[in-house]
């Protein structure tokens, strides 16, 4: 028999962290079974995920115990790498059946010799022993250690021939051997094992419980478990033994039944660290962090038990998952005082904690370079963080340095890349990985398709595609759900169709059915996208989970589908989903990008907890709605209780000031020098990139242009962006035209690019060049995205483009259009015809002008509304001019509001004037 050993515990709460893998072979308490006493028997708990579980004791078919002598193999075997701990057997003194002392005392030296082959792993030992038990007359004591000693090793199969000797196996024969089978995913075996000795008659003991109980836990049988939790009570077991209500309150956390964990520890006479530990971790898993905090405080003030590294870790993970700062750093304080400080499993919990929630880089990098002893685990942790502060080549150095590499570190270098925008070197790395032979997942796999989605090339796309299903990962539901994620980023709906149509409806719909939904949205396909969402629920395919209703919630939120907005906001809040965390956020974002702030503020203030995207969101939401110095009050509110901003933060923090009610450059000037000094992060292009439109915005074009040819690094398209923004906002032609061609150098196959400049040289008169510019693009075959208008009218979305005339009410459309146009022109509006082309006659621009998608959209939508009703219109890119002085007249003509979204955020027309003041 043995002693009862522990586990490592969870390190993270994240579901689909590489580390969280690696960390944890269960997120089961690895001091559950700690509080037993001397002669318990090992119950390690598994490296690899539970087979599934049998539904009843109906599926087993018990055999018949058959008497043999075990077959000895002459060859050596080799022990597994596992540490020993001795097994000590019953005591053979006093009660031997040998005749004479010289027996008695060569099965005392057998015994001696056992002890040692399990210290020392020596295989071959064991077999030595084995082979002189042959010659004697049976021992059950002496086989019962031998059973133990080979089960120590990892030989599972000559233990059992030794069991199969037996005559008459005895409770601690059947326990050791069960605990065995339940240590090396043999599970079912060991579950038959315990109903053949309960058939023989012999009962089980409470380290036998302990046994079939681990069994459980790694099959996730609750029914059995019941079964034995039944068997325990009929003899008083669970009243005098700690460690068996331990392993009960273990497989009941571990299938999810929290209350009858509770009702369990509440029962407990005793309970020890593991007691406690478990309810804790329960709590945790349920999310229930406030409860699990309670216990622990229960826990010191009323059993006084001193915390161990299981305790602190799991604390920790509370302290992430409700992203509590103040208590995390009160669990670190608290762990150094009991001297955990230098423990493995609490500094890999604390680089988690640190990485999601209240820490910078440099505790993180502190705890790491203090770290006496690193596993691989801790070297993980590490590249993930580094990772998630967007430091790629930090975390790329730390896994060159690494010691060792497994197929969770390549997994965690890879989504950070993958994380971090880095397609390419995603793809890199992927490709040496499949060179060296890595162990290629599922995880790895969804991946690289993510990286794929990133680059949007259609031709490495396919290539990926192929190797995928040449290797035979071409069925698994997630990498198809993946594949189909990918095909709709990079254009290719037809393929996407053909995965879609092909789903099994064996495997979960619903997923499918979300990624579908969403890649129509991507491309442009609105319509089909709410369409197929309404098919899914009338026939009842989709159910519309928390992922579900985030993915829909974020397509109202972009087409601006309010009405539909507000209907999975009332599902989410009947189905209990609006505690979770994405769905608020989802929501969050879906309100402000639907004209309707007042909303968004109601569901961040109603949120049980916030993220940084959380934080995110509700800045971005000002930013769309121009409101500067409310997002910048948040940006005080976010630092004043302590919420640790990420790059994103400070990107639309910077960007705030370009919309204050006055000009607070210096401010602006004085929070960007920060990034560095303050919060140790290094400015990105898009850092520079708010920066520079700051400073346009406020007219300072030749400052913001110096500070981009003094930038430490290359500058990013998405910078000189910046600056052609603020060159059209002030008009200034010959910067703009300056900037144009570093963005054509930079893009040279953007189409978007040529617009650019081909607009900038008709501006400037200049159309020999307009028009030469314009021919490049067509003999390289680049093609605008069409710039288009909608609106949404009784639940359908009506599109508009320029010059169109394929809605079915387009004559009622134009002729309206007509009668507001010469309102309009009686009003005081003048067309600005400066960017038509030259090569036509000035009614002919006017005419052009005149049937923009913005004010087709805007004359459908007065002619079906009723007067004095807002009009609502989106925009999928930049307003022009010329409409935006048009809807100015016609909010006066009609004494309507027009409320329109762009590119560039909301615009309110009321009595002629514009919320962005002309500047957008």
């Amino acid at each position: 028999m043995a002693t009862v050993i522990q586990s490592t515990p969870s390190l993270t709460a994240t579901t689909t962290s590489t580390t969280a893998t690696a960390t944890s072979f269960y997120s089961f308490p690895h001091s559950l079974l700690s509080s037993s006493p001397p002669h318990s028997p090992i119950f390690h708990f598994p490296k690899t995920p539970p087979s599934p579980p049998f539904s009843s004791l109906s599926n087993f078919k018990l055999r018949k115990t058959h008497h043999h002598r075990p077959h000895l193999s002459t060859s050596p075997t080799q022990p597994l790498s596992s540490t020993p701990t001795l097994l000590p057997s019953e005591s053979s003194h006093g009660s031997s059946s040998s005749p004479n002392d010289a027996q008695n005392s060569l099965v005392d030296t057998l015994f001696d010799l056992l002890r040692l082959s399990a210290r020392y792993s020596d295989a071959q030992l064991v077999n030595a022993v084995h082979a002189c038990t042959l010659k004697l007359q049976e021992h059950t004591h002496l086989s019962n250690a031998l059973i133990s000693a080979y089960l120590k090793l990892g030989l599972l199969s000559e233990a059992y021939n030794v069991f199969l000797g037996l005559s008459c196996p005895n409770v601690v024969s059947y326990t050791a051997l069960i605990s065995g089978f339940s240590k090396s995913n043999r599970e079912h075996e060991a579950v038959e094992l315990f109903f053949r000795m309960r058939d023989s008659g012999i009962e089980p003991n409470e380290y036998t419980f302990v046994a079939i109980l681990t069994a459980c836990i790694r099959i996730l049988d609750l029914q059995l478990g019941l079964q034995v939790h039944a068997m325990i009570i009929k003899p008083g077991v669970l009243e005098d033994s700690v460690f068996v209500s331990n392993a009960l309150m273990g497989l009941y956390s571990k299938c999810g039944c929290f209350l009858f964990v509770l009702k369990l520890f509440d029962e407990m006479l005793h309970r020890d660290i593991a007691s406690w530990n478990t309810v804790i971790s329960c709590m945790v898993s349920e999310y229930m962090y406030d409860k699990a905090f309670e216990l622990f405080r229960d826990m010191q003030r009323n059993d006084g038990l001193r915390v161990d590294h299981f305790t602190v870790s799991t604390l920790l993970t509370a302290c992430t998952g409700s992203a509590s700062i103040m208590k995390g750093q009160e669990v670190h304080a608290h762990a150094i005082k009991v001297g955990l400080e230098a423990n493995l499993s609490v500094n890999n919990a604390l680089i988690g904690f640190y990485t999601n929630c209240g820490g910078g880089v440099k505790d993180v990098t502190a705890l790491f370079e203090r770290m006496p002893i690193r596993d691989m685990i801790t070297w993980t942790e590490v590249i993930t963080a580094y990772m998630d502060f967007g430091l790629v080549e930090l975390a790329v150095e730390v896994f060159d340095k690494m010691p060792e590499r497994n197929s969770f570190s390549y997994n965690a270098l890879l989504t950070g890349l993958c994380r971090n925008g880095q397609g390419s070197r995603t793809l890199e790395l992927f490709i040496k990985m499949v060179e060296e032979g890595v162990d290629l997942t599922e995880f790895t796999l969804t991946s690289v398709l993510s990286a794929c989605g990133l680059l949007m090339d259609r031709k490495i796309s396919e290539q990926i595609h192929g190797f995928i299903l040449k290797i035979g990962f071409g069925s698994n539901a997630c990498i198809e759900a993946a594949l189909l994620d990918m095909c709709t980023k990079c254009g290719k709906m037809a393929d996407a169709e053909k995965i879609f149509r092909r789903w099994s409806f064996d495997q979960d719909t619903s997923v499918i059915w979300t990624s579908m939904i969403c890649g129509y949205a991507r491309n442009g396909q609105p319509d089909e996208a709410i369409s197929l969402f309404n098919i899914s629920q009338s026939e009842g395919t989709m159910v519309v989970d928390e992922v579900a209703s985030t993915s829909v919630l974020g397509l109202c939120g972009n087409i601006g589908y309010h009405n539909m907005g507000k209907q999975i906001h009332c599902h989410a809040l009947k189905s209990g989903f609006l505690s979770d965390l994405m769905v608020g956020n989802a929501l969050l974002t879906m309100y402000s990008k639907c004209w309707n702030m007042d909303d968004a503020i109601k569901i961040f203030n109603n949120m049980p907890t916030h993220n940084t995207v959380s934080w995110n969101g509700l800045l971005a939401g000002h930013l769309f709605h121009r409101q500067g110095d409310e997002a910048l009050a948040l940006w005080s509110k976010m630092k004043k209780i302590g919420t640790k901003p990420d790059n994103v933060t400070f990107v639309l923090t910077i960007s705030a000031y370009r919309h204050t009610s006055s000009n607070l450059v210096d401010d602006c000037r004085s929070l960007f020098s920060s990034l560095k000094s303050v919060y140790d992060i290094e400015p990105s292009s898009d850092h520079y990139a708010s920066l520079v439109g700051v400073l346009g915005y406020w007219g300072l074009l030749e400052e913001a242009e110096e500070m981009i040819s003094t930038m430490p690094f290359e500058p990013h398209v998405s910078v000189w962006r910046a600056l052609l923004d603020s060159c059209r906002i002030h008009l200034n032609k010959t910067v703009g035209q300056r900037v144009a061609k570093r963005i054509l150098a930079l893009k040279p196959k953007d189409p978007s690019t040529y617009i650019l400049v081909s607009n900038l040289y008709s501006a400037s008169g200049r159309w020999h060049c307009s028009e030469m510019v314009r021919e490049n693009m067509r003999d390289m075959g680049f093609r605008k995205h069409p710039g288009r208008s909608w609106i949404i009218f009784q639940n359908k979305i009506h599109f508009f483009y320029a010059r169109d005339k394929s809605h079915p009410q387009t004559k009622d459309i134009y002729s309206g259009l007509e009668i507001l146009i010469l309102e309009c022109l009686k009003a005081g509006y003048v067309p600005d015809t400066s960017f038509v082309l030259h090569d036509v006659e000035e009614h002919q621009k006017k005419d052009f002008l005149f049937n923009h998608s913005a004010k087709l959209a805007a004359t459908y939508g007065l002619l079906m509304s009723r007067p004095g009703k807002p009009i609502r219109i989106v925009k999928n890119i930049l307003l022009c001019g010329d409409c935006h002085t048009f809807l100015k007249h016609v909010s006066v003509v009609t004494k309507r509001e027009i409320f329109l979204r762009d590119s560039s955020g909301f615009h309110c027309f009321s009595n002629g004037q514009c919320s962005c003041k002309d500047y957008w």
